[in-house]
């Protein structure tokens, strides 16, 4: 910003950072996504002709799981702003690996799924089940190729804590817990229906 005397001045504007804001808007439409799917969930549920199954036990871990590595992850990205070099880079990988456990666990309940008789293209019950959490999955799979770019990051980038550094690990944390969250309501959506 220039002053009167027409030197820069080192105040900087206060408000959103702008990649920050196009994430938010990004998960602003995701969440319209999974409210239309879970909008039609209902009224297609409602028409009848609808398979009621219980969820696998799996769906219950997955959720433990992905509720842990927000932890693990909000916890890397406390020590990061502290400077405890030690702790974020620990913290880190196990985020990432937890999060990649819980796309196994996500497979697993398919695989139980099917095998109790639930198909993918039978019954529109099992078929809305795999989509939704389907879906779900493949916004984790990227967010699990963002945590490995921090974890990457954390282990190859000299000691240097930028500003730049700080912004782009907050857009993962902010998508992660973003995903974390989403998945909380499908769970409990998915149970109750």
């Amino acid at each position: 910003m220039m002053t009167n005397s027409g030197t820069i001045s080192n105040k900087t504007k206060r408000g959103i950072h702008p990649p920050l804001f196009a994430l938010w808007a990004a998960m602003a439409s995701i969440v319209m996504m999974f409210g239309s799917l879970t909008s039609a969930y209902i009224v297609r549920q409602a028409a009848g002709n609808w398979l009621e199954f219980p969820m696998p036990d799996i769906f219950f871990y997955s959720t433990i799981t992905i509720l842990a590595s927000s932890i693990t992850l909000h916890t890397a990205y406390s020590a990061f702003r502290k400077g405890n070099k030690a702790l974020y880079r620990s913290l880190l990988p196990v985020s990432l690996v937890l999060g990649m456990a819980f796309v196994v666990m996500q497979y697993q309940g398919w695989n139980d799924l099917y095998t109790m008789g639930v198909a993918l293209d039978g019954n529109p019950g099992g078929s809305f089940f795999y989509l939704i959490s389907g879906v779900h999955a493949a916004h984790v799979v990227g967010g699990i190729f963002a945590l490995l770019a921090a974890t990457l990051h954390a282990y190859t980038l000299n000691d240097n804590y930028t500003e730049k550094r700080r912004r782009r690990f907050q857009l993962v944390v902010h998508y992660w817990h973003f995903v974390d969250l989403l998945w909380v309501y499908l769970f409990v959506f998915l149970l109750i229906q």
